[in-house]
């Protein structure tokens, strides 16, 4: 009960930075989700229509989930440097297999049948597409950007490593001074967001999923 008396009690005495560093942590990890989002979900479309290699470039962008996150974030400080630019482009990479792998998986598990039909009715590839086939993917799409989301929103943590103001400041100085109340007050926090990032996309998820007939 003290500890949890300590932790508001640090919630109430820094309440602005605590709201500083919290928006500072959402808004790295946003704008590292729609990058990667805009950048893999073609690329799974992509190679899912090619007939030769596709898998294979898949595959090769997937082998980076092998690589730690930290050592991810400080792998581009040589070309950025510290802060924030290279934060944001680690975690643009971090997100990566998950949103080509499910984008792959989801586009070439749709019924060759179905597609026929679609264009037996007299629909143009592009309505094929956007009416039939990525409408039909989308679920599992989704799936893989609420895995992406839960990467990023607990790596953005270690951005502060390489001097970003997120939440992962907390972690280091609790860390640092040994102090249980610094590592409560962020990890919660950080917790909170990675749930709650889960439980929307999961929400999104089921809402374009198709009705089972």
């Amino acid at each position: 009960m003290d500890t949890i008396e300590s932790v508001l009690e640090f919630y109430r005495e820094r309440s602005d930075q605590v709201l500083e560093l919290t928006w500072n942590h959402v808004e790295l990890s946003l704008l590292a989700l729609g990058f990667a989002t805009l950048i893999f979900v073609p690329l799974g479309v992509i190679f899912s229509r090619m007939t030769r290699g596709g898998s294979g470039w898949v595959g090769a962008i997937a082998s980076i989930r092998v690589i730690p996150s930290l050592a991810l974030v400080f792998l581009f400080y040589p070309v950025f440097g510290f802060g924030y630019e290279p934060a944001l482009v680690a975690l643009t990479v971090l997100a990566g297999p998950p949103l080509i792998l499910n984008t792959y998986a989801g586009m070439r598990q749709v019924d060759a049948s179905i597609l026929e039909a679609a264009r037996g009715v007299g629909m143009n590839p592009a309505q094929v597409f956007f009416k039939v086939h990525l409408p039909l993917a989308l679920p599992v799409i989704v799936a893989g950007m609420r895995s992406a989301s839960v990467e990023i929103f607990a790596s953005a943590t270690l951005a502060s490593f390489i001097g970003v103001k997120t939440l992962g400041q907390y972690i280091i100085t609790g860390i640092s001074l040994l102090d249980t109340t610094y590592l409560l007050a962020g990890g919660l926090l950080i917790v909170a967001l990675v749930l709650g990032a889960e439980a929307i996309l999961g929400a999104v998820e089921r809402l374009v999923r198709p009705p089972v007939a």
